[in-house]
């Protein structure tokens, strides 16, 4: 007897990822489901101030149009998507994948599973008034101090919602802030049988979503290892598990696609956003990362075992946006000779016309893009301390020039000054003091062509936790 083994396809990292990705997954080779993760937590509050603009949007529109070009291939190929596409409109969203399948002719083949509950906004108030300690997880801060603020508020739902929504039929489900890993590991609960208290093989389940849930990043993209040797990157292919019963399962690709999957690029992406390696927390599992094993199975195959998990917590955690002030990025060119040295004269120019405007910014911050935009101070502190050598120390051996001589002979600058308040009209100010730096500062500027840079509201974060108890979820099966 053959053993089962079931497929799940990863096809967005995020919201503006790779279009045709989806697309390849399902027309490459054999996959069994599809998921796709949209959001992030500032994805939120966008979404949520479009559909406070019309109360129509507030979903990934990108979503609806993939599943009008895919949907056919879906039902032909009985492949199941699922997605956190809906945001916070979720019933919308759902009505658009309807109004699709029926353009499509594809009445009567097409259940659309409808997870909802993960919009607590309107509870907030009540919840406070209620007394329910609902606190920052970076600082303490209660959240009564920026209630008038808050723009969004979703709880991180787990997969069991999603499990009731493939055993009543549905093959497109449709949600709002459900967890990446719970977009994965529903499929293997679903198919295998897996119970919730299963610890080990619900970990499993959350690791192999974890694994493909940033898109290409398992595959060969954003890959540090061997960078320059992955091939055909201009055709990636994006990851796919292949799971069994007993929570092993391989991370691979669809043939004649590009990219590479080996035991390096999986690795990097197990340690993105990891925290403890013995407690990633998810709303279904606390995960043991130390307990993973990899190994080669194959060219692009790579076999993941023996992992372990333990109890989900008692917590739901809320993601929370909401307004903290203005901010604007303006920034401009400086050529060579002297281009860092002009970069830094302008800065100067800049800050004391802001000071003799009486303009106040919680913060200013600027960058020397070419000079310490990535490292920051530890670029600075290589050009003012040479590497250190002491008694039973080797010198360090460089092959690159030291960052002293490529700031003199830099052929560019870029001046990127960026400022944020709680003053509206100082941010908005300040876009109109970039431009003159042209005509009135060093010379030899250029990258003005965009003209005055945007004010931007700026959208703080707020995690919370949240007991479970308080959380009610609701499927419903929309047919087309």
């Amino acid at each position: 007897m053959t053993e089962k083994v079931v497929r799940v396809a990863g096809g967005q990292g995020f919201w503006g990822d790779l279009l045709t990705a989806p697309i390849d997954q399902v027309r490459k080779g054999p996959i069994d489901y599809l998921m796709l993760d949209y959001l992030a937590e500032v994805t939120m509050s966008i979404l949520q101030k479009q559909r406070n603009r019309d109360p129509e949007a507030g979903y990934a529109r990108d979503f609806v149009s993939l599943m009008h070009e895919i949907l056919p291939d879906c039902v032909e190929k009985n492949v199941k998507v699922l997605s956190n596409a809906g945001g916070v409109n979720v019933a919308g969203c759902a009505e658009k994948i309807r109004e699709a399948a029926v353009e499509l002719g594809l009445s009567g083949k097409v259940k659309i599973g409808v997870v909802t509950g993960d919009d607590v906004l309107s509870k907030l108030d009540k919840w406070i008034a209620d007394g329910v300690e609902i606190n920052s997880m970076d600082d303490g801060t209660p959240l009564a101090s920026i209630r008038d603020k808050v723009q969004s508020a979703n709880v991180y739902l787990g997969a069991e919602a999603l499990v009731e929504a493939l055993g009543r039929g549905a093959n497109i489900i449709v949600g709002g802030r459900l967890t990446d890993t719970g977009l994965t590991l529903a499929p293997l609960m679903h198919e295998f049988g897996w119970k919730f208290d299963d610890w080990d093989r619900v970990s499993a389940g959350t690791i192999a979503g974890h694994i493909i849930e940033c898109g290409a990043q398992s595959s060969g993209g954003n890959c540090q290892y061997d960078w320059k040797n992955i091939p055909d990157m201009a055709n990636i292919g994006f990851p796919i598990v292949e799971a069994s019963a007993d929570g092993t399962f391989i991370v691979t690709k669809h043939d004649g696609t590009g990219g590479r999957v080996n035991v390096q690029s999986v690795t990097e992406q197990l340690l993105y956003e990891m925290g403890d390696p013995k407690a990633y927390i998810t709303p279904d599992v606390v995960a043991d990362f130390s307990s993973i094993h990899l190994e080669p199975a194959g060219e692009n195959r790579v076999r993941v075992f023996g992992i372990k998990g333990n109890p989900a917590t008692e917590f739901y955690k809320v993601s929370i946006a909401y307004s903290d002030g203005w901010k604007s990025v303006g920034t401009l060119v400086y050529s060579w000779p002297d281009a860092y040295e002009k970069a830094q004269a302008a800065d100067k120019i800049l800050r004391q016309r802001l000071e003799n405007l009486g303009l106040e910014f919680d913060v200013i911050l600027t960058e020397f893009v070419g000079i310490n935009a990535t490292h920051g101070h530890l670029a600075m502190a290589e050009m003012s301390e040479p590497p250190a050598s002491a008694a039973g120390q080797l010198d360090v051996q460089r092959t690159d020039p030291p960052l002293t001589q490529r700031v003199l002979t830099a052929p560019e600058v870029q001046l990127r000054v960026a400022v944020r308040g709680h003053n509206k009209a100082h941010v908005e100010r300040f876009t109109k003091e970039i431009a003159p730096l042209i005509l009135t500062g060093p010379p030899g500027v250029t990258g003005f062509a965009s003209g005055r840079p945007k004010v931007e509201e700026i959208m703080a974060y707020f995690p919370a936790l949240i007991p479970k108890s308080l959380i009610r979820t609701n499927v419903s099966i929309v047919e087309a």
